[in-house]
């Protein structure tokens, strides 16, 4: 844990959001089993998992000719800050065998700390320099530390369909909106286009 971040939580119970998907089978199965998966090797290292959304199919993206993606989201809690919490996550995609080869590319799994609690990092201007980031160099760069919350989550239905099974009232604390809020604002194809897995 970082020094910030220990000085912010000074061990009290966090609340991270975490949005998890793939669409490559892995040893675990194909990508709802995978997810499953996942989620338990979540708890398996020592973080409580409060609340899981449903399961759902979304269209793969940017490139829409590749397998179709399966998407959740789950509300974790520990102590552990949110540096400790995405070091976590980097190593459980590693065992499922994520390869961090093309940016937005297929995967077998993926899982972004979406926020931890109302926690901005590293501070409001270097979050809002990465939301406004232009389309183009979106695939092009990557930040090189920890970006709370996350500079897309507000863009993207098949982050915000699943958060808001979980969340719907956790408020973004830099744009102000709830997850519900932000899903209303994205056009309804979008929307649509995120769908339930049965």
């Amino acid at each position: 844990m970082s020094k910030v971040d220990c000085n912010v939580t000074q061990g009290r119970l966090l609340r991270h959001l975490v949005a998890l998907g793939g669409n490559i089978a892995t040893e675990a199965g194909d990508p709802a089993q995978t997810i499953a998966a996942a989620v338990q090797a979540i708890s398996l290292a020592g973080l409580v998992v409060a609340k899981q959304s449903r399961l759902f199919r979304t269209p793969s993206f940017p490139d829409p000719s590749d397998p179709e993606y399966v998407n959740a989201c789950v509300e974790i809690q520990g102590v552990q800050g949110p540096q400790e919490v995405l070091d976590l996550l980097h190593g459980i995609e590693t065992a499922f065998g994520r390869r961090r080869v093309l940016r937005w590319g297929s995967r077998t799994l993926d899982l972004d700390l979406l926020a931890s609690d109302d926690l901005i990092r590293p501070d409001r201007a270097g979050v809002e320099a990465w939301m406004h980031l232009p389309p183009d160099l979106q695939t092009q760069r990557a930040p090189d530390r920890l970006i709370l919350p996350h500079p897309r989550l507000h863009e993207r239905a098949f982050v915000l369909v699943p958060l808001a099974d979980i969340a719907p009232d956790w408020r973004h604390p830099v744009l102000g909106a709830t997850v519900d809020e932000m899903l209303a604002r994205l056009p309804q194809a979008d929307r649509d286009a995120v769908r339930p897995i049965s």
